[in-house]
């Protein structure tokens, strides 16, 4: 299917913790199809995602980006010591340290400023101190992304020019929405999914934050997708479902995206571009 001549095609990208593995095999399958979009919108761990492939939105630079999935480990993004747990009872911020997750960003990305990305990059973070979401279209990369994966009480909030934003999530405005405001008559989502399989609530606090945020975010994609499917081209890449995995464990990497790979080339070549709705993957369900 064509875009609309006087439209843009967008890829959007929302996520939650480690299923932001699943957004690169999404990606592969869809580069290797031959999509590409005229810009990209991400959030969260989605911010991550997209700001990499705009950087180089070949398959060598997803292959490169595979590769950085890979070799992430739990506890250089998510390093819990003694003074940052004594923290919940002082003055800290935040329960981790954001020094892991920078030195990542700052090593593998290959600009500095948004606008210097290969392809229009829009990345979605929310005011602290007043919740409206913002999008940033330009500037400091690291910053943006930093302060767009900034979940509160779990990693700092970031000071971009004089404000000080976090996880783009809290503002409820999902990167779908930015994409319309952006222009985009296009959109090619590329959801993260959820723990659709799980059997038993997570054990740990911070994972159990984390899979609380990542509901909110896919109740929250799913409202919008609805409200916008009328009026505009929404293409919800299928998530993986079954799916028993913690969105706080980086170990599995390179089987959700090899598994995302395979189901969206089965997606595409059944006719994916071609349909609309919503997945039934994306919407929690109670037996």
């Amino acid at each position: 299917m064509d875009p609309k001549a006087d439209g843009k095609t967008a890829f959007v990208f929302a996520g939650s913790g480690s299923f932001g593995a699943i957004q690169v095999g999404m990606l592969h399958a869809l580069v290797a199809y031959g999509v590409r979009p005229d810009f990209v919108v991400g959030a969260s761990v989605g911010a991550i995602n997209c700001a990499y492939f705009a950087g180089n939105p070949t398959l060598a630079g997803i292959k490169q980006l595979e590769q950085l999935w890979c070799g992430l480990k739990r506890s250089s993004i998510f390093p819990m010591t003694f003074s940052r747990i004594a923290g919940l009872f002082s003055r800290s911020p935040s329960l981790v340290d954001s020094s892991g997750l920078r030195g990542l960003i700052e090593q593998h990305l290959p600009y500095r400023l948004l606008e210097q990305a290969e392809l229009p990059l829009h990345v979605v973070a929310t005011r602290q101190l007043h919740g409206q979401s913002v999008c940033l279209s330009s500037g400091p990369a690291v910053e943006a992304i930093l302060a767009s994966c900034a979940i509160p009480a779990i990693f700092p909030p970031v000071l971009v020019g004089k404000e000080y934003l976090i996880d783009g999530a809290i503002s409820g405005n999902t990167p779908v929405t930015t994409a319309v405001a952006l222009g985009a008559t296009r959109l090619i989502v590329l959801p993260t999914g959820y723990a659709c399989s799980l059997t038993q609530p997570p054990t740990s606090a911070l994972a159990s934050a984390l899979h609380a945020l990542n509901l909110l975010v896919l109740h929250q994609l799913v409202q919008d997708l609805e409200l916008l499917a009328d009026r505009f081209e929404v293409l919800v890449v299928p998530p993986l479902c079954p799916l028993a995995a913690s969105v706080y464990d980086f170990s599995r990497a390179s089987e959700l995206i090899e598994n995302a790979k395979q189901n969206t080339r089965h997606w595409l070549e059944g006719g994916g571009l071609h349909r609309h709705g919503i997945p039934g993957a994306l919407r929690p369900h109670v037996d």
